[in-house]
């Protein structure tokens, strides 16, 4: 009977001992921390030294994630609740306090997108490089939902992917700025039979038909699916390039018939109907437009258009022998209209050929060098603000054409040119940068477009 009671003693002990060691058992924060860091550090892809090293607290959540947590799903909407769906977006005060001049990368989605899993590897690199920031052009990459979900590739990112996104660019302090085109580059939307009636020209694709009905409820509604998935956003690019074929439409040759045939306020009226939903959408939103389609117009006509209080320009010119002269009249012009900021673009891929396969550095270091000259003579400008240049790389020339160069083969490229815009110019301390940076040289004297040399210092 002893021996009994003693044998339930000790395993009774034992259990308390097994309970003590389940409910206060240490934490393995340690070790998730770690394997989180090895993950997002992305192994040995890069040359080991440019790494930079990020300070994760052990099972700190994700930034973005906890910002917006519980608001990453996006029920589908109809035309008739845009207004309400812009209402769900909480609104921001405008922040006008004064930034360094941003230097963003364009990531173009519209061919080859780069998987999330590459942008872990790639994202570092860019910030080490001098990048603060990316411009990501959706084009069909974007989980649209709803009436608009016949837009998305069948490879489109889903809503975990851009948080994932937005999660890496906050932790490599890279400004993340979407981009959605709502005039001319529409291909990806005015191919699908559902949308044939809103083209400008019939048998063309690429531009909208900004008086047809139905017009302004397409990209209101593509505008405000993207920006429930960028709440955070402080800028909004809105395209605006390249509207080939505008004033051929019926309905817009019976608008320009009663308006003097005047094609730039056709554009202007557009725009600016963008711009005023957009301000409404997210209060404080700053928007960017490219300039092209109203460099040959006066900044008299800019200014009635009323632009200017809404958008800034984004001048851009890719090619190596760019007039500095002519970019300092485009300048001039738009501080005459009011505008208060300014944007450049220059390209570092995807601008030296339409079915380019090697990226032919020394073209576009020429055309960052010329850029520099006008960065250096913005201070003659007294009442417009350099903001930023974006350093573009198109994947293709339209969504029907061919691939250009591929990014990875681009990346040597964009070092040169972001250490450039860093030193000056591609001097002596930028080239031993961008060696040390991607662990090989660039021999730019073999590389007068198509030849591309690399010596791997590691053989």
């Amino acid at each position: 009977m002893n021996t009994q009671k003693v044998m339930r003693l000790i395993v009774g002990c034992l259990v308390i001992v097994a309970m003590v060691k389940i409910f206060f058992h240490p934490s393995s924060s340690k070790d998730t921390s770690v394997k989180t860091h090895q993950i997002i550090q992305g192994g040995n892809f890069w040359a080991k030294q440019h790494i930079p090293q990020l300070n994760l607290v052990h099972n700190e959540e994700d930034p973005v994630k906890k910002e917006h947590a519980g608001n990453t799903e996006v029920q589908p909407e109809e035309k008739e609740t845009i207004q309400s769906n812009q209402e769900e977006l909480e609104p921001e005060i405008p922040d006008d306090t004064p930034m360094d001049p941003l230097k963003i990368v364009h990531l173009d989605l519209k061919g080859a997108a780069p998987k999330v899993k590459y942008l872990e590897e790639i994202f570092p690199l860019l910030s080490t490089l001098g990048a603060n920031g990316i411009l990501l052009e959706y084009e069909d990459m974007f989980p649209y939902e709803g009436e608009l979900s016949i837009l998305k590739s069948s490879f489109a990112y889903s809503p975990e992917d851009i948080e994932k996104i937005k999660s890496l660019a906050k932790q490599h302090k890279l400004e993340l700025i979407p981009l959605v085109q709502v005039f001319g580059h529409l291909e990806f939307v005015l191919k699908h039979e559902k949308f044939f009636k809103l083209r400008e020209v019939e048998t063309y694709p690429n531009s909208l038909n900004p008086q047809a009905q139905g017009s302004m409820d397409l990209v209101q509604d593509m505008l405000t699916q993207v920006m429930k998935k960028h709440p955070e956003a402080k800028w909004f690019h809105i395209g605006a390039d390249e509207v080939r074929g505008l004033g051929e439409s019926e309905d817009s040759k019976r608008w320009l018939e009663a308006n003097s045939g005047d094609m730039g306020k056709l554009f202007f009226n557009h725009v600016t109907t963008v711009g005023r939903f957009m301000t409404k959408l997210k209060r404080g939103i700053k928007l960017i437009l490219w300039d092209d389609m109203f460099r040959k117009l006066s900044s008299d006509t800019i200014k009635e258009s009323g632009l200017q209080d809404l958008a800034s320009p984004m001048i851009w010119k890719y090619i190596p022998n760019m007039d500095v002269k002519e970019i300092g009249n485009y300048i001039s012009k738009y501080e005459q209209a009011g505008f208060k900021g300014v944007w450049f673009a220059s390209a570092f891929k995807g601008a030296s050929g339409i079915d380019q396969k090697w990226t032919p550095i020394s073209h576009h270091l020429k055309n960052h060098l010329q850029w520099q000259k006008v960065i250096q003579s913005m201070p003659q400008y007294k009442s417009v603000r350099f903001q930023g240049i974006a350093l573009t790389g198109w994947q293709r020339y339209e969504h029907h054409t061919v691939l250009c160069e591929l990014l990875p083969v681009a990346i040597p490229s964009l070092a040169v040119c972001l250490q450039t815009l860093k030193y000056g110019s591609f001097d002596t301390e930028a080239e031993k940068e961008v060696q040390r940076l991607l662990g090989c040289q660039v021999e730019l004297s073999n590389n007068e477009w198509y030849e591309l040399v690399y010596i791997d210092l590691f053989e």
